[in-house]
């Protein structure tokens, strides 16, 4: 498989590796950028973590909550000034409205529901990428909800109420009273927001992410020259310790780092003498999982990496 110095420049950006680093890499993978990532990381050299929180688009993340029911909608734009732009800013504060009152989180069906000013969501879409010169999308959304509880919103690094980059919903299912389970579901919200899980526990971890993380963590310890049982040991240890860290109710929260969520929770119900279950969040920052178009920079890596 070929590659180009796009490549290597997008596996510098999303491992923090060296370039010539990179370029071994691409070269021993056959330019397959994935096993390039699994490789750098398997050797130490890659800081990738959280890959997905480093890439980039441009546009709006949007939240609503009703009742016990809340939706969270990302809207891409080409660049950040459509982004501050008051006609996308409502077309995306109407879109996310519409969403709440959707029967599943299909964009697709999103798109062909009723648009508040006439028309559907595809028309006035269609209409705003023709007016304001730039391509959008609306790219994705998900519903949260509670039989009896709340579900709270948080948006960091807001660009208007209700819209930003950092979108949040916690969804808490119990009997107690707004005013303790809302700024409980705040408290929340704010770690989810910093601490970025993939999941809400870790059975709820995608399998083939736990295979990799296992392919990674074997590879590391075959190079430790361990016994065999010894390195079986480290590889499990070091997944074990990938889900905790991933999974929402084991984090620690990042208010004391050292409780974890589940207990925070547990602790809020005992509190109030009736039981409180985080049933669900969402968290959707912009851009995340989009590759991010390289415009510059391409001639330095083909230089340095001889390309």
């Amino acid at each position: 498989m070929a590659y180009t110095a796009t490549d290597v420049k997008n596996l510098r950006e999303r491992t923090g590796a060296g370039m010539m680093d990179c370029k071994k890499a691409m070269d021993e993978t056959g330019g397959d950028m994935e096993a390039a990532v699994d490789l750098l990381r398997a050797k130490g050299l890659a800081a990738v973590a959280k890959k997905s929180s480093r890439t980039a688009a441009e546009g709006l993340v949007g939240i609503a909550v009703s009742g016990t029911r809340g939706v969270a909608v990302e809207v891409n734009s080409e660049t950040d000034f459509v982004a501050k732009n008051d006609q996308f800013q409502d077309f995306v504060r109407k879109t996310t409205e519409v969403a709440l009152g959707a029967a599943s989180d299909d964009v697709e069906a999103l798109k062909d529901a009723a648009y508040p000013d006439g028309g559907t969501v595809a028309d006035k879409l269609t209409n705003n990428v023709a007016t304001i010169g730039e391509n959008q999308q609306v790219r994705r959304m998900k519903t949260v909800s509670v039989a009896n509880g709340v579900v709270v919103p948080y948006m960091h690094n807001a660009a208007a109420p209700n819209l930003g980059k950092i979108g949040v919903l916690v969804a808490l299912e119990s009997d107690a009273a707004a005013d303790v389970l809302e700024p409980l579901g705040k408290q929340i919200a704010m770690h989810i927001a910093a601490a970025f899980p993939l999941a809400l526990n870790a059975d709820d971890l995608d399998v083939e992410m736990i295979a990799r993380e296992r392919k990674i963590a074997a590879e590391k310890a075959a190079e430790s020259g361990k016994p065999a049982e010894v390195q079986a040991k480290m590889v499990d240890g070091a997944v074990a310790k990938f889900a905790k860290d991933n999974a929402l109710l084991s984090q620690l929260f990042v208010m004391d780092n050292k409780t974890p969520i589940a207990q925070v929770v547990e602790q809020a119900g005992k509190a109030a003498s009736t039981k409180i279950v985080l049933k669900d969040y969402v968290r959707f920052q912009l851009g995340e999982g989009i590759e991010k178009e390289v415009t510059d920079f391409a001639a330095e890596v083909a230089a340095a990496a001889g390309l």
